[in-house]
């Protein structure tokens, strides 16, 4: 039989180690889509339930799996539906390849069903490398540079496809004017270290800092132990962007959490009274965040030039991998023996883990939302995936859930866009079936398009080894992020026409698919629902009816400002008084440590 274009295409994949194409199938893809099948479906044609959730699983199978995640689509709408979840590979710097369908190149220019002009549409998201490979012979080298292109920049690249040449004969490249060969798939990639000299600046900054902070972020993944390491030498606390969550553990006591709106009063503390910041692996954006300009000097550390001096006057830049930088940087630094900063640090963290186990157990109506993370991190195996969507429920992913053990988690961090939460955990099954998988969403993206991708975990459940995958929803009726912006930004009460979501029966729904679901209405409910869930057999759906009105106050928040936000919803907000007496609640906590609820 002959080899055609589209028969190669898959070899080529295989021969890159892709196991899955994440894609919908369209008739500007039916030569590739009859490939898979004369392939034996290897690899795997994984269906989505749409090509924005065929992108969002390979963005999360690359997160998970430190490999190049690729999706596929059809000509037009379909290659537009692609593009947010491409947009949140570039924003996040994950290694995505995406293979698009065109119009046939006879109907090229004419107008044509589906005709799109897809490299100018694709130019922003896939700029590191956009191609249309238009003959046979131009096909390994387009492909192969589309995987180097993502792996080297952690970026995602596109190859587009015309309709015709997929059906078309193979024919390799030649030894010829104009014809480019490639390499076989596979590289050494490199783990550059800075030059001496910057080692030595940086070493120098860091040996004359009392009061050392450290923000680690998701470039820091592969450096944890150097990490500890160099915050045992300096005595350093340890803040986490949010994309660098899971590099280290919760557990250990100077870890102060993530950092920002989202974030935790002792990473607050900290930033604000150090002299000394080390960025490692992050271009966490808001500057507001961290020391005031001229307070702390400061060293960074990153693999990527491009991001680095973006966010804070740093007065050493140091370009590298940070396992091997931090490494040749360790044996200069000294030991500070003034443990105060130290103590001080652990003595907020210990504090603030009361304060946040107070506030999860305050009384709600019908369930407090940080209890369902609370008590997921009692329980969540050491082996666990989470992922988390946008929304309230993202304040509570962010200060409640508690990173120990082998757990890995992430989200939608730059884009910050709604959807991914399903997605990423079915990308996280291909990447890791043995390990089981939570999704957080809230009910704006389980119905925006979380529901439609149970469907697709229904059917793909049985190839994970551990079929084990929960998606919580987070079941207020309210788009509660954006309410509680209008009131905290707008000054505004909530308008019921644009927040107020319909009411839907998500396990019921699961359990209309073959899963499970389990509905919680109650508190004391909810730990017997997390550990029914992690027995199961198969995945479930947690649907817990969580009270909007709990507000996802930033730790750094005075009275004052909280005063600001009452005035607003007093204006005619209809959750006006339950509202205000859940926010005093809630924040009298940190001010009554140790106190009964």
């Amino acid at each position: 039989m002959t080899e055609t274009v589209g028969d190669h295409l898959l070899a080529r994949l295989r021969d890159w180690g892709v196991e899955q194409v994440f894609s919908y199938p369209g008739d500007g893809i039916n030569g590739l889509v009859a490939s898979f099948g004369k392939a034996g479906n290897k690899p795997r044609f994984v269906q989505a339930r749409h090509e924005e959730m065929a992108a969002f699983s390979a963005v999360g199978y690359a997160k998970f799996s430190g490999r190049v995640g690729v999706c596929m689509a059809t000509s037009g709408p379909g290659a537009i539906h692609l593009l947010n979840g491409l947009y949140d590979a570039k924003l996040d710097h994950v290694p995505v390849v995406a293979i698009v369908g065109q119009t046939a190149r006879t109907a090229m220019g004419g107008s044509y069903q589906q005709e799109i002009e897809l490299q100018a549409l694709y130019r922003d998201v896939a700029n590191e490398y956009c191609i249309e490979v238009n003959v046979a012979e131009q096909l390994p080298n387009a492909l192969d540079r589309a995987f180097r292109v993502a792996r080297s920049s952690r970026t995602p690249t596109a190859l587009i496809i015309p309709a015709d040449l997929q059906e078309e004969p193979y024919e390799p490249p030649q030894h010829v004017f104009k014809q480019m060969p490639s390499s076989p798939p596979g590289a050494f990639w490199p783990n550059p270290v800075p030059p001496e000299a910057g080692l030595a600046e940086a070493a120098e900054v860091l040996n004359a800092g009392e009061k050392v902070a450290i923000l680690a972020g998701q470039g820091a993944r592969g450096a944890a132990e150097q990490v500890r390491q160099v915050a045992d030498v300096t005595g350093a606390g340890v803040a986490k962007a949010l994309l660098g969550k899971d590099v280290l553990s919760d557990e250990l006591p100077y870890v102060t959490g993530a950092i920002g709106l989202l974030g935790t009063r002792p990473s607050y503390e900290m930033m604000r009274d150090c002299d000394t910041l080390l960025i490692v692996g992050s271009n966490f954006p808001y500057s507001q965040f961290l020391p005031e300009f001229g307070q702390a000097r400061a060293v960074q550390i990153d693999l990527d030039g491009r991001f680095i001096g973006m966010r804070y006057p740093t007065e050493v830049n140091l370009i590298g991998d940070a396992a091997a930088t931090l490494r040749a940087l360790l044996p200069q630094l000294r030991r500070n023996e003034n443990r105060s900063w130290r103590e001080k640090i652990e003595k907020n963290v210990a504090e603030w883990w009361d304060t946040v186990d107070r506030q999860a157990n305050v009384d709600a109506t019908p369930v407090n939302p940080m209890r369902i993370v609370h008590e997921l991190s009692r329980r969540i195996p050491d082996n666990a995936i989470v992922t988390a969507d946008s929304g309230s429920s993202t304040n509570w992913y962010a200060r409640n859930l508690r990173i120990r053990g082998d757990i890995r988690a992430s989200l939608s961090g730059t884009l910050a866009t709604m959807g991914p939460g399903v997605p990423y955990a079915i990308g996280a099954k291909f990447a890791h079936p043995d390990r089981p998988a939570v999704a957080l969403v809230g009910d704006g993206a389980m119905q925006m398009n979380g529901m439609a991708e149970l469907i697709t975990i229904a059917r793909y459940h049985g190839l994970w080894p551990d079929p084990r995958l929960i998606v919580c929803v987070f079941h207020n009726n309210d788009l509660n992020q954006v309410t509680w912006e209008l009131r905290a930004m707008g000054g505004a009460p909530k308008f019921e026409e644009s927040q107020s979501l319909p009411d839907v029966d998500y396990a019921g729904f699961a359990r209309s698919l073959g899963l499970a679901g389990v509905s919680v209405d109650e508190p004391g409910d909810l730990g017997r629902a997390w550990d029914a869930a992690f027995a199961a057999t198969g995945p479930t759906v947690l649907d817990v009816r969580c009270d909007a009105e709990v507000p996802p106050i930033p730790p750094h928040a005075t009275f004052e400002q909280m005063k600001s936000v009452t005035e607003a919803v007093l204006k005619g907000d209809p959750e006006a008084f339950h509202l205000v007496t859940q926010g005093a609640k809630t924040k009298m906590q940190e001010f009554l440590p140790g106190r009964a609820r």
